[in-house]
């Protein structure tokens, strides 16, 4: 989703590698029919496979799941514009396969977080880079797909003075990256993160110390919660395969890095809340990104 240019702010400065969202959960379990399963009693694979079919057939926006590490059964995130009669939905469709799912309410709204501020600005929206990489002697930066979408040219400033260069890749829904060259010598691309230099890429796993860097709420840090989300933004725009955080961020860091120590690990997506109230954050995974186009960061 986005917004005007004046309303929009996808940050990060060109200098640094931009910026990245992760918020604090704010959930409140749910304890209908899909009620947590007995200590010790984990679901079937099965069981898992097919209520998570279910719910992805449900198609309800504002809807998140991923099979959480502890306990083995699907966890289903809904914010605040799911109504009751959905729950209600989401509930029996967990029926028949008891104890593989919960459902938790987060405070706010999922969505993209697109917003004004310093970053990266199109013709009628603004983004935050996410790392720069190169593929030989081009440079190019990382960014989320739902910026780069419908941008065919990005600038330095919101007066669309000095160019970056243009989209030469996108990828959302389903995936949610692009990628932008830079063709104006004039501007910088150092391969940092803020004052963290970035040595390589890293894989997420459960519990990892992460940081997110963003133009609109600066560098926060968390753990990671969950692996292979997915999330349903609304409008058709569903995306798989994402990291989950507990940090918090708000609009205009959407595509700004997610990273561990010196080394990168994915591109915000979006999420729900705020730094003041919490909520939960999504990041595509860099590595898919850098293997489609043959790029490497430096």
């Amino acid at each position: 989703m986005r917004a005007p240019r004046t309303t929009i702010r996808r940050s990060r400065t060109i200098a640094s590698v931009l910026s990245l969202l992760i918020v604090t959960a704010l959930a409140v379990s749910d304890t209908g029919a899909s009620a947590a399963p007995k200590v010790g009693a984990a679901p079937s694979g099965a069981s898992v496979t097919g209520v998570t079919s279910a719910v992805e057939s449900l198609g309800i926006a504002g809807t998140t799941w991923a099979v959480d590490e502890r306990t083995g059964k699907l966890r289903v995130l809904a914010d605040s514009t799911v109504s009751d009669s959905d729950l209600v939905r989401l509930r029996e469709s967990a029926r028949q396969f008891a104890g593989a799912m919960s459902v938790e309410r987060v405070g706010g709204r999922l969505r993209t977080l697109l917003s004004g501020g310093d970053g990266v600005y199109a013709a009628a929206w603004r983004c935050s880079a996410g790392v720069n990489v190169q593929s030989g002697s081009t440079y190019y930066f990382v960014t989320a797909g739902h910026c780069t979408d419908g941008a065919s040219t990005w600038y330095t400033t919101s007066g669309l003075t000095t160019t970056i260069g243009p989209t030469v890749a996108t990828s959302f829904p389903s995936d949610d990256f692009g990628v932008v060259r830079y063709t104006n010598p004039a501007v910088p691309h150092p391969g940092t993160i803020g004052s963290v230099d970035i040595t390589g890429t890293a894989t997420a796993y459960p519990g990892q110390s992460v940081c997110r860097r963003g133009a609109t709420t600066g560098v926060r840090c968390g753990v990671v919660t969950a692996l292979n989300a997915t999330v349903n933004y609304g409008s058709g725009a569903v995306v798989y395969g994402l990291i989950q955080t507990n940090i918090c961020a708000e609009p205009g860091d959407s595509g700004g890095p997610l990273y561990a120590g010196d080394k990168v690990i994915g591109i915000l997506s979006g999420g729900s809340g705020n730094c003041a109230a919490g909520g939960s954050t999504y990041y595509q995974p860099i590595q898919e990104v850098l293997n489609a186009y043959g790029l490497s960061v430096y």
